[in-house]
This record gives C-alpha cells, sequence and structure tokens, in this order.
C-alpha cells in the first residue's frame, strides 16, 4: 500500500499546489489579466504567431517540455534510493520548476514573445543578452544532438515503437488542416486519431515491427538522418500545419497511457501486488564507485521532472506566440510543469515497485522485488558502463509494462506501449527544440549583422546540420553515433545553469516593478549554485573528471565546453550584480511601437 499511497500523495500535493500557490502567483504576483492583448494576436500571421485554444496549446506545451527527460533522469537518480529522488520531484516542481516555466512564459506574453534571453537584454544588460541566447545556442545543439540520438536508439531497441511515431505524423498533419479550416469541435478527429495510433502501436507489436536490413547501415544514423529531414520541415511549416497539431495528438495519446500507468499502480497497489520498499532502498548506502556524489548531482541528473532550463525556451519560445489569454499561462505554464512532475512521480515507481514485480533476465531466469531491481541497479555495476540509455530507459519501459500487466494489458503490448510513449515524448521535443534553434539563431543573427540567417530557412538548416554533426561525434571505439552522447553530462549541467539564468530574469522583471523577489530569489540561487557545483566537479575531479578522462574526445571537447560555459555564466552574474541596486524600482526601457502592417507584411517580416 506504500506505493499507492506514494501516488495518491504526490498527485494530490500537485492539485493542492496548483490551486493555492499556482493562484497566488497568478493573481497576486503577475496579475494575469485576460484584457491584455497578446503577442498571438498584436503579432498574428498564422506561421508562428497564432491565437489557439487552451486545451490545444498546453497539449502542445506539455509534449514539448516533457522530453525523455522526466523518464532517463529519475530512472537513473533512483540508484541514490526513490526517496530523494521523490522529494526532489514533487517539492522542486512546486517551488522551483513551475515557477521558472510560469516566470518565463508570463514575461515573453508581455514582451511581444520574445524568448527570455532577448528580455534580458533590457532587463539587465545588452551583453547579457548575448550571453544568454550563445548559451541558448549551444545548449539547444546538444538538446538536438542528444534527443535525436535518444529517438534513434529507441527505434532500435523497440522497432514495434517505429510505426505509431511515424504515423502520427501524417495524422497530424491531417488534423491541423481541419482545424485551421474548421470552426467545429475537435474532438470526434481527435478520438479517431487516438485510435489509430493506438492501433498502429498492436500492429508493430504484434506484426509489423520495423528493423531496417542490415545492408543499409548503422540504424542509429539512418534514423538520426531521418529524424533531422522532419525537425527541417516542422521548423520551418506553419505550427498550425504540423507542429501544434502533432502534439495535440500525442498529448492525448500520452496522457492516454498514464492514465492507463496510474490505473495499473492503483491496481497493482489494491490488489498487493507490489511492495515499495521490499523492491528497492529508500535511501541507498551502496552505490557504484565511479558515481558522483548525490550532491549535487541530484539536481542536475533528474531536470525535466522538477526543474529544467529548456522549459524556459518552451514557454518564451513557442507557448507564447500561441496564448489566447493571459490567465491560460497559469495552466499552462504552472500546471504543464506540475504535470510533468507527477510523470517523473510515475516513472521513480515504475522503476522501484514496477520493476519490482517481475523482469526476466537474458538467462531465462524471473526475478522479483529486490533481486529485479538488483538486476538493473546492483552497486557493483559501472556508473560510466552500466548507466546508459538501453539499461535506463528499459528500466522504465519494464517497470511500465507491469503496472499496464496489472490491468490486463499482454506483457508485449504493455512494453510497446510504454516504448511509444518514450519516443513521443522525445519526438515532440526534438521538433519543438528546433524551431526554438531557428528563433535563437535569427535573433544571433540579427544582433550580430548577419543577413542570411535570418532567414527562416537558412537559421533551421544550419540548427539540423550542427544538431547532426553532434550527435555523429565517433565514440571511443571509432563508430560514428556514439560520440555525441559524451556531452549529455555537460547538457545536464548547462540545463540546470540555464534555469537559474532565466530565473535571474524572472527575478529582475520583478524587481524593477517593486515586486516581492523571496520566492525567486531562493530557486535561482540553488539553480546557479549545483549546476557550478557539478561542472567543476565533473571537470577537475581526479578519479573521473574530464580533464583525466583516457577518451582524447571527452577530455578535450567536454573540457573545453565546460570551460566556456563557466565563463559565460560567471559574466552573466557578475552583470546581473552590476545593475541589481541601480535597478530596483526602475522599469526597463520599452519596446518600440509596432508599425501598421497587413498579416501577409507581418509573416514576411518574421521570416
Amino acid at each position: 500500500m506504500w506505493t499507492l499511497f506514494v501516488a495518491v500523495a504526490s498527485m494530490a500535493g500537485f492539485i493542492i499546489a496548483y490551486n493555492t500557490y499556482g493562484r497566488y502567483l497568478s493573481k497576486r504576483i503577475f496579475q494575469l489579466d485576460d484584457q491584455t492583448l497578446m503577442p498571438s494576436e498584436e503579432m498574428r500571421d498564422d506561421i508562428d504567431f497564432v491565437p489557439t485554444k487552451k486545451s490545444v496549446i498546453f497539449g502542445h506545451h506539455f509534449t514539448s517540455i516533457a522530453g525523455t527527460g522526466p523518464i532517463v533522469g529519475p530512472a537513473i537518480a533512483v540508484f541514490w534510493g526513490w526517496l530523494p529522488a521523490l522529494l526532489w520531484v514533487v517539492f522542486g516542481s512546486i517551488f522551483i520548476g513551475a515557477v521558472h516555466d510560469f516566470g518565463a512564459l508570463v514575461i515573453s506574453l508581455r514582451n511581444r514573445g520574445q524568448t527570455v534571453g532577448e528580455v534580458a537584454g533590457r532587463l539587465i544588460s545588452k551583453r547579457a543578452r548575448i550571453l544568454f541566447l550563445l548559451i541558448l545556442f549551444f545548449a539547444l545543439t546538444v538538446v538536438l544532438a542528444i534527443f535525436g540520438l535518444v529517438i534513434a536508439v529507441i527505434f532500435k531497441i523497440y522497432p514495434e515503437s517505429v510505426l505509431s511515431v511515424w504515423l502520427a505524423m501524417p495524422v497530424a498533419i491531417a488534423i491541423g488542416f481541419w482545424s485551421h479550416n474548421r470552426t467545429g469541435s475537435l474532438l470526434i478527429p481527435s478520438l479517431m486519431a487516438l485510435a489509430v495510433l493506438y492501433g498502429a502501436v498492436a500492429i508493430g507489436v504484434y506484426y509489423l515491427p520495423i528493423t531496417l536490413p542490415a545492408a543499409w547501415g548503422n540504424p542509429i544514423i539512418f534514423w538520426t538522418v531521418l529524424l533531422m529531414i522532419y525537425c527541417y520541415f516542422a521548423s520551418v511549416l506553419p505550427v498550425w500545419m504540423l507542429l501544434q497539431p502533432r502534439d495535440y495528438v500525442n498529448s492525448h495519446q500520452l496522457i492516454v497511457a498514464l492514465v492507463m500507468l496510474i490505473g495499473g499502480v492503483f491496481v497493482a497497489g489494491f490488489t498487493q501486488q507490489i511492495d515499495l520498499f521490499a523492491s528497492a532502498p529508500m535511501i541507498s548506502q551502496n552505490v557504484p564507485a565511479d558515481a558522483p556524489p548525490i550532491l549535487p548531482f541530484l539536481f542536475i541528473t533528474i531536470a525535466c521532472g522538477a526543474c529544467s532550463g529548456f522549459h524556459c525556451l518552451v514557454s518564451s519560445g513557442t507557448t507564447s506566440k500561441q496564448i489566447a489569454k493571459e490567465t491560460d499561462a497559469q495552466t499552462v505554464g504552472y500546471g504543464g510543469m506540475l504535470l510533468e512532475g507527477a510523470l517523473a512521480v510515475l516513472v521513480i515507481l515504475c522503476c522501484t515497485a514496477g520493476l519490482g514485480m517481475g523482469v526476466i533476465t537474458t538467462e531465462g531466469e524471473q526475478l522479483t522485488l529486490r533481486s529485479a531491481w538488483d538486476s538493473r541497479y546492483n552497486p557493483g555495476k559501472s556508473w560510466n558502463n552500466d548507466y546508459k540509455l538501453p539499461q535506463t530507459v528499459g528500466a522504465f519501459v519494464d517497470g511500465g509494462a507491469n503496472f499496464l500487466s496489472a490491468i490486463g494489458i499482454p506483457l508485449s503490448l504493455g512494453i510497446g506501449i510504454v516504448a511509444v510513449l518514450v519516443a513521443c515524448f522525445a519526438a515532440t521535443t526534438l521538433d519543438t527544440a528546433t524551431r526554438l534553434q531557428r528563433y535563437v539563431i535569427q535573433e544571433l543573427a540579427d544582433t550580430l549583422k548577419v543577413p542570411p540567417l535570418r532567414n527562416k530557412y537558412a537559421a533551421t538548416g544550419l540548427a539540423v546540420t550542427l544538431g547532426f554533426i553532434v550527435a555523429m561525434l565517433p565514440g571511443p571505439g571509432g563508430v560514428y553515433g556514439t560520440g555525441g552522447l559524451i556531452l549529455w553530462p555537460l547538457f545536464g549541467a548547462v540545463n540546470q545553469m540555464l534555469a537559474g539564468l532565466a530565473l535571474m530574469v524572472t527575478f529582475f522583471y520583478l524587481w524593477r516593478r517593486g515586486k516581492k523577489v523571496a520566492f525567486v530569489a531562493i530557486p535561482m540561487f540553488i539553480m546557479l549554485l549545483m549546476p557550478a557545483w557539478a561542472m567543476l566537479w565533473q571537470m577537475f575531479n581526479s578519479e573521473s573528471g574530464w580533464l583525466w578522462s583516457d577518451q582524447p574526445i571527452q577530455k578535450y571537447v567536454l573540457f573545453s565546453f565546460g570551460v566556456v560555459v563557466m565563463i559565460m555564466q560567471v559574466w552573466m552574474i557578475i552583470e546581473g550584480l552590476i545593475v541589481w541596486k541601480k535597478s530596483q524600482g526602475i522599469l526597463e526601457e520599452q519596446l518600440a511601437p509596432l508599425p501598421k502592417r497587413t498579416p501577409n507584411k507581418l509573416a514576411e517580416a518574421n521570416g
């Protein structure tokens, strides 16, 4: 029953937080007002700026922020014990992550949909704007590389997931044209799309798992190329045609899967099929010898699901350009983060109690409870060699499939459903990240006076090309498509550092308006300290730091990037300290009035 108690208490905590703390931020701090003109109307071009129903934009936002981060992060972190991971997810989501997402969204809404990097130039300094945009550019390049590889690896490990993921794209385009040309309800077409996609999951499991022929070469390279081509079109096409409906359709598919997982937790809990305490340690005293310390690494291992800097890019990059009413920001920004926290709680339970329901080893042996958990998280395993994507995602897929089996879903079909859930989450983050990178490149091009890159086609081409190059870095064995994953530890630190900088932008937005700032200042300090601490440990630790790595790529690439990022963070903090005292109560320079333009002219101006 403890598993059930943890699930119910966590979900109840999120609901209470939304209706208390979230409402307080909405009404007292940000003072949301539906009479405020939204960027989606003021800048409307039906390409990037499109007024959107709350249910549709919530689906886009949630599926964009909830990539594989809230799955991979908790699936790794439970080796320190399920309690630290659970506490960071629940309290981090409520008091740090949701505040971060909500603040970035509101500030962007009140600055014509500009990214937090662009707004930082007026709130802090012009140099801060360049620094922020450069950090965004670097972080998004790594996101494109990593998530492209993640999906490619999932396609290779779980070929039953391929059909449903790719079928979602033509289905989304059909839904996009339906919703764009009609004013009727999306309920019927959405239900039809849901049936098609879940039918594709069953077909993929039982009849058509797609495995590439050996003659086609490395499947990781093939799938990554195909994914980057898809991302190019998802970035340049109008949001209503592909990106928005794909996220909307996928949100239903994913929410159904999450509801089924919750149902499995309840059934298994009531029927005493699961035992959280007998399946995994609450706080682990035995961890791999080469593992990093829980402090500060818990805070960067679990990013999405508790707090993630990538979310500020989604909030201020695509979501703010589609919000139709300012009060929708609480549901989308604060509520979306809490729902991601709920997903992370489910992942923790899947990788502990769910895994304890039983796994079958490669030798055919059936293991349950602690033996099942030890088969994936044994302290004798190596942190550097054994805690990779197949192992961590595999723990979630097996544990989730066990929960689904408790409500009568066959284990093989359950594995297919959970694998598709992982791939779909990653895909929706990948295509959104490409569009965000396009915006960042265009903003940098405008600042640095590089006219060709102001064009959306050229900017998107550069984004996907750089993402592919980083993804294809050769690993220690010289195999292309393996070296890109060495950037994951760097991304974890940079991602959380970005969250701290985004919270700094929110801090200065409120500080200049004479509003309360303690609720954002404390999370800002935490999210600047922890990733910097983790970055320095990874760079200089004498046993497993990057500087002492025996792999040249890891040694030079990671250490060099680490130095550059640390310099930019320190520089950004200095810029903030310079204007801190003299900016209190003084509004930043306001945006110039927009010239009157027709919608067509405005579309041309936005590339």
